[in-house]
């Protein structure tokens, strides 16, 4: 299966033996030093161990001021060399090539974190930045291009296979490179072959350092996607200069950090979607071409590379998610890669607040050496309440313990509140997740019995050694607002799990996340679509990327959302708001998303009665969120 992904491939004279590749990734897993760590170790070697043939590890800083983030590695220094020996050496007896990649983040960083104004090009704020950067003189760039050689040296002597130089995301050298970051008038500015002179020197010098054995690859944003940035023609005439220079790859990537969405492209994007602007590199090019964006199943990589579009395939986010994924895929067991969805709760959320990354579906994700599933003193009978992602979780892995466990759910499928956000536009792979958990629970012998509400005589007669208490929330129906109480005044789940109908004139209320993608969900039935919300701004509880693609998609569908705005009453045709709008709408449907109670009664009762419950996820509070229930299932059922 997958012929082209498994076949090997020579770069610089390296055999690779598959075309799976893991790009730089942040992590936040080093010391604040730059030194290894042996969480940023057993990260990266579970990746090895998973399949992948090349790894390329995150933003080396090639000096302290180029850091973009507090806890990335570093080779600025020979000290910093001998924790990466290590490193290397663990990645390599898993048979995978390990690239290290180098950068210096120019004004893509901030004051407080390198301690002084950003270096670049111009003196141009980045968007994300609140500092002014220092326009660096002639001699600081050539201060930084020995920089870069000295960091790519240093990586040789640590035993890393090459390195891979950072153009593109708006980075320093992307910087230079592009006429939307760069306004200078010298040598190193102005038409093309000033604006890459900088990248050019740092390849020789490079070079001149680690010798023509070493892989030196380059990524570069193909296309930036922002008004005055480069675009993949720009990007084309640029390639033959990089690859004469000594290049030994190209990793086509695209973006800036003012077009985020297109460096970390959320659910909404479709997969490959870059794939395109790869099929445009290699037309220039006789280099091996990596190509990334949303790639989450290696059947579409095999079909990319089918196609010619590219020579590798980089599968980030989906290596952070399930790190075994190209040995499951070349042993042909699809069943058991868990996909990444494209939320960015886990990963870049706590990037954002400089934290170490996460998966909301991983759970082992930056601790592979402090987790294990281990086999239980004693087998315990289990009763699961509730098959949302919380239950299902928590029954994995009390069953992995050697538990017996039986999962009971009130509805037809399984999923819970996780299930209902598939429904919206774009958010179908959230379903995923919860199929990977329900084989799991198959292969494991767990029987989940679905359309049954368990009640404490139930589990009385069940005679469970425990019980976890995972029966989700209920939705508000909130009596003090007028009207509320009508029949054509329905709840956003009943909407979305398609137990109501609605007529063409609707009115959502309650602006947050479920109100947002409801009313983004009825309008893409071309319904006419209102959203009231009392706060500033709606959507607020979703993280940068989606949120942006959210908003976009509910203009798209025409949306109409009136913000600093309550309801006063809900009428028979109609729905009379108060405060920055003032009117009478008319609504032959009117959908709640005010929010959840948690069903907290069942787990009390049970304590009461003298069973050992745990209760987890929204039936301990609500609102919550994925995150947070399967986090707390794998802790629970893990632990018993």
């Amino acid at each position: 299966m997958l012929p082209h992904l498994f076949s090997p491939i020579q770069v610089n004279g390296k055999t690779i033996k598959n075309r799976c590749v893991v790009p730089a990734m942040v992590m936040n897993y080093c010391n604040k030093d730059g030194t290894c760590t042996e969480r940023f170790t057993a990260y990266h070697e579970a990746k090895a161990k998973g399949g992948f043939g090349m790894i390329i590890t995150e933003d080396f800083a090639v000096s302290p001021g180029g850091k973009g983030f507090n806890y990335l590695p570093g080779l600025w220094k020979d000290e910093q060399i001998p924790g990466y020996v290590e490193f290397t050496n663990r990645i390599h007896k898993q048979g995978a090539a390990v690239i290290a990649q180098i950068y210096h983040a120019g004004r893509q960083t901030s004051a407080a974190i390198i301690g002084h104004a950003p270096w670049a090009p111009s003196a141009i704020p980045c968007p994300f930045s609140p500092d002014m950067p220092h326009e660096m003189t002639l001699a600081e760039i050539q201060e930084t291009i020995s920089q870069f050689g000295d960091c790519a040296r240093r990586a040789k002597e640590a035993g890393f296979d090459g390195v891979e130089i950072h153009g593109g995301h708006g980075y320093l050298l992307a910087q230079f490179m592009s006429p939307y970051s760069n306004k200078r008038t010298d040598a190193y500015g102005g038409p093309l072959q000033n604006r890459i002179r900088f990248a050019l020197e740092v390849i020789r010098d490079v070079r001149i350092k680690c010798g023509d054995d070493f892989i030196v690859g380059f990524r570069i944003s193909c296309d930036e996607y922002v008004t005055g940035g480069r675009t993949i023609e720009d990007t084309k005439a640029i390639v033959p200069y990089l690859e004469a220079a000594g290049i030994s790859y190209i990793n086509a990537t695209a973006g800036v950090y003012r077009s985020f969405d297109a460096i970390i492209p959320s659910m909404f994007t479709r997969h490959g979607w870059i794939a395109d602007l790869a099929a445009e590199i290699k037309k220039i090019t006789s280099l091996p071409v990596i190509t990334v964006g949303r790639f989450n199943d290696p059947r579409i990589a095999e079909a990319v590379l089918a196609s010619g579009k590219a020579d590798m395939v980089a599968f980030g986010r989906q290596s952070l998610a399930d790190p075994y994924t190209p040995v499951k895929a070349q042993e042909g067991r699809f069943d058991d890669i868990r996909t990444c969805i494209g939320c960015h709760h886990g990963c870049i959320t706590n990037i954002l607040l400089d934290k170490p990354a996460a998966c909301i579906l991983n759970p082992f994700l930056g601790k592979e050496s402090e987790l294990k599933v281990e086999k239980a003193a004693a087998p315990r009978n289990v009763l699961v309440i509730g098959a949302g992602p919380g239950g299902l979780e928590a029954a994995i892995y009390a069953a992995k313990r050697g538990h017996h466990v039986k999962v009971y759910e009130k509805e037809r499928f399984a999923g819970g509140a996780f299930r209902l956000a598939s429904v919206p536009p774009g958010k179908g792979e959230i379903t995923t997740f919860i199929t990977w958990q329900l084989h799991q629970l198959e292969k494991l012998g767990v029987q989940v019995i679905y359309e049954t509400t368990v009640t404490p005589e139930m589990v009385k007669a069940e005679h469970p050694d425990l019980v976890i208490a995972a029966n989700g929330a209920t939705p508000i129906v909130p009596k003090k607002i007028a009207g509320s109480d009508k029949p054509h005044v329905v709840t956003a789940n009943d909407v979305l799990a398609g137990k109501v109908n609605t007529g063409n004139r609707i009115v959502v209320i309650g602006g947050g996340d479920v109100g947002a993608e409801t009313a983004n969900h009825l309008a893409s039935q071309l319904k006419n679509v209102v959203l009231i919300e009392m706060l500033p701004d709606i959507a607020t509880d979703e993280v940068t990327v989606p949120r942006w693609d959210l908003l976009a998609d509910m203009d798209s569908h025409k949306v109409r959302v009136y913000t600093e705005t309550t309801v006063k009453e809900i009428k028979d045709a109609s729905v009379v708001v108060t405060g920055k709008v003032n009117a009478e709408i008319p609504a032959d449907t009117v959908v709640l998303a005010v929010g959840s109670r948690p069903n907290k009664e069942l787990g009390a009762s049970l304590k009461e009665a003298g069973f050992e419950v745990y209760v987890i996820g929204d039936a301990v509070r609500a609102p919550n969120n994925a995150w947070n229930a399967i986090t707390e299932g794998f802790t629970v059922g893990n632990s018993i």
